[in-house]
C-alpha cells in the first residue's frame, strides 16, 4: 500500500513538475526575486523593508517547494544529481536560506539571492540549449581569441613604436596601445585616435583600416559563425533526443533504412 501510494506521489509530481503553468508560476517567481533584489538597493522605509524581508523569504520557501517536487517528481532519485541544473539549483536554494542580517555573511546572502536570477536559465529550455551552445564552442573560441590577441599584440607594439611620441597617453607602452586599439575595434571614436596620428603620418590610416578589417569583421564574424553552428548542433541534438524519447525514428534511423531498401531493390534487379 506504501509503495502504491509512494508512486501515486511520485506520478503526481512528475506531472507537476511538466506542467506549463507550474513552470510558469516558478519564472514569476524568479523574476519577482529580481525585482525584490533591486528594489532593496534603495533606501527604503522600515515597513517596506520588513515587507520585503518577509517576501525575501516567501520566495526561499517557494523555491524549496519547487526543488523538492522536481526531487519527488523524478522517477529515479539518483539521476537528480546527475542533471548538473538540478545541483546548480539546489545549492543556490540551499545557500539562499543564509539569513541576511547585520552579520558577516549578509553581503554573501544579498549575492546568493543576485545569483537567484540565473535559475531563469535552468527552467527555460531555450536559455538552457543557449548556454550550453556558448560552453561547447569555448574551445573553439580559444583559439580564435589567441589568434585575436596575437594580432592585438604585434599592432600594439606597432602603434607604440611610431605613435608613442604623438599621443603618450594612447600608446605609451604596448598594453596601454592595445587598451587604446581595443577601443578602435569597439568604433568608440576612433576617428579621434586615427587623425591625430594622420596630422604627423598621413599613411596610418592604413594601419587603422587593416586593423579594423581583421579584428571587427573577420574575427567578430568568425565568433558569430562558430556560435551559430554550435547553436544549430544543439538544436540537432536535441530534435533526436526528442524523437528518441517520443519513440519517432531518428535520421540516422531513417537514412539505414533507406540504404536497407535500396539493397533490397537492387537483389530484386539482380534476380530478375
Amino acid at each position: 500500500m506504501s509503495k502504491l501510494t509512494n508512486q501515486k506521489l511520485q506520478d503526481y509530481f512528475f506531472r507537476l513538475r511538466s506542467n506549463k503553468v507550474f513552470e510558469m508560476f516558478v519564472v514569476s517567481v524568479i523574476i519577482f526575486s529580481a525585482l525584490m533584489v533591486g528594489a532593496k538597493t534603495y533606501e527604503l522605509p522600515p515597513v517596506l523593508l520588513t515587507v520585503t524581508n518577509i517576501l525575501d523569504w516567501t520566495i526561499t520557501f517557494i523555491f524549496m517547494a519547487e526543488i523538492t517536487v522536481r526531487f519527488i517528481g523524478e522517477p529515479r532519485k539518483r539521476d537528480f544529481f546527475k542533471n548538473g541544473w538540478n545541483v546548480f539549483d539546489t545549492l543556490i536554494v540551499l545557500v539562499s536560506v543564509i539569513p541576511i542580517d547585520n552579520s558577516d555573511m549578509a553581503v554573501i546572502g544579498r549575492l546568493v539571492r543576485i545569483f537567484r536570477v540565473l535559475r531563469m536559465i535552468s527552467i527555460i529550455p531555450e536559455l538552457r540549449t543557449l548556454l550550453n551552445s556558448l560552453l561547447k564552442a569555448l574551445p573553439q573560441l580559444g583559439y580564435v581569441m589567441l589568434m585575436m590577441f596575437i594580432i592585438f599584440y604585434i599592432y600594439a607594439a606597432i602603434g607604440s613604436t611610431f605613435f608613442a611620441k604623438v599621443d603618450p597617453f594612447l600608446w605609451g607602452d604596448i598594453s596601454i596601445s592595445m587598451l587604446t586599439l581595443f577601443r578602435v575595434m569597439t568604433f568608440e571614436d576612433w576617428t579621434d585616435v586615427m587623425y591625430d596620428t594622420m596630422e604627423v603620418y598621413p599613411l596610418s590610416w592604413i594601419y587603422y583600416f587593416t586593423f579594423i578589417c581583421l579584428t571587427a569583421f573577420a574575427f567578430l564574424n568568425m565568433v558569430i559563425g562558430i556560435v551559430v553552428s554550435t547553436l544549430e548542433e544543439e538544436h540537432r541534438l536535441q530534435d533526436a533526443e526528442r524523437a528518441e524519447a517520443e519513440g519517432e525514428p531518428t535520421l540516422k534511423e531513417l537514412q539505414a533504412e533507406i540504404q536497407e531498401l535500396k539493397a533490397l531493390i537492387k537483389e530484386q534487379h539482380s534476380v530478375r
